[in-house]
């Protein structure tokens, strides 16, 4: 990793840590990016920072163990305050591509059970159109093949031509979920309309989740080389305003600018 991406990646964990105040029910997730803030976040409760926190991976949860943080099942902790998590792409809409790491399908348990969704990125992951990172898809390992068949033709149904679909793993080993599943990752270049195709691909048979995360974050928050962040957010975010200049505030004086 780059010196510049450590300090975006950095900028935007420190912001993320503002956010969190004495009670909170907190959401972990998983990445790169989500790892910093976790650790940052370690470092917080260590001095005494009071928060309950759920993981979206067994990989997240061993992150926040190491780092100080009692992890707790989401179900005992119930309604979560906050999901701080990181993402694959973002667009201006704030509709995401996640699952880069294997992790989809808690991840967004885990953001449908919060009150708050805040992304915390680096600049690489902004594009205007989602698509140029595969989309991955968990699916069922039982009958994966015919599963893989059923998705192939609804994209070609759905206009893609000539899509990519790989089941991930390495040196002839597959990649299995925390939950016990397959991922498909689909390479497809562009997607025109994330919606229709999230809602198709669900209804295969099969198919678990997709790391489409359409309408769920409040904010993404982008770090920059210099160390400062850019907030962007979603128009539904009604009270991020407001919690962002307490965010700005507590993350030493770095400079925080808006964009809509």
């Amino acid at each position: 990793m780059t010196d510049s991406a450590t300090s975006a990646k950095m900028a935007s964990a420190r912001f993320g840590l503002g956010l969190i105040t004495d009670g909170m029910r907190v959401g972990l997730g998983s990445g790169s990016t989500a790892e910093v803030f976790i650790r940052q976040l370690g470092r917080a409760v260590r001095g005494g920072l009071k928060i309950r926190a759920t993981a979206t991976s067994d990989r997240s949860a061993r992150v926040a163990i190491d780092a100080g943080i009692r992890v707790e099942p989401l179900d005992e902790i119930g309604r979560l305050d906050l999901a701080v998590d990181g993402a694959d792409e973002f667009d201006p809409s704030l509709n995401l591509i996640k699952g880069g790491g294997g992790a989809l399908l808690q991840e967004k348990i885990v953001a449908a059970a919060s009150r708050d969704l805040v992304i915390l990125a680096d600049e690489s992951k902004r594009v205007t159109c989602l698509g140029a990172y595969p989309l991955p898809v968990e699916i069922v390992r039982f009958g994966k093949l015919a599963t893989l068949r059923s998705i192939a033709i609804l994209l070609k149904d759905l206009g893609y031509r000539d899509p990519t679909c790989i089941f991930r793993g390495s040196e002839g080993v597959e990649f299995v979920t925390d939950e016990g599943h397959a991922i498909l990752d689909l390479h497809l270049g562009r997607i025109e309309d994330a919606a229709t195709l999230s809602q198709e691909l669900v209804r295969i048979p099969g198919v678990v989740e997709t790391g489409l995360f359409l309408g769920m974050a409040n904010r993404c928050v982008v770090g920059q080389d210099d160390g400062s962040v850019t907030v962007i957010r979603s128009p539904a975010a009604g009270r991020a305003q407001a919690d962002d200049r307490k965010a700005g505030e507590s993350s030493k004086g770095r400079q925080c600018t808006d964009e809509f």
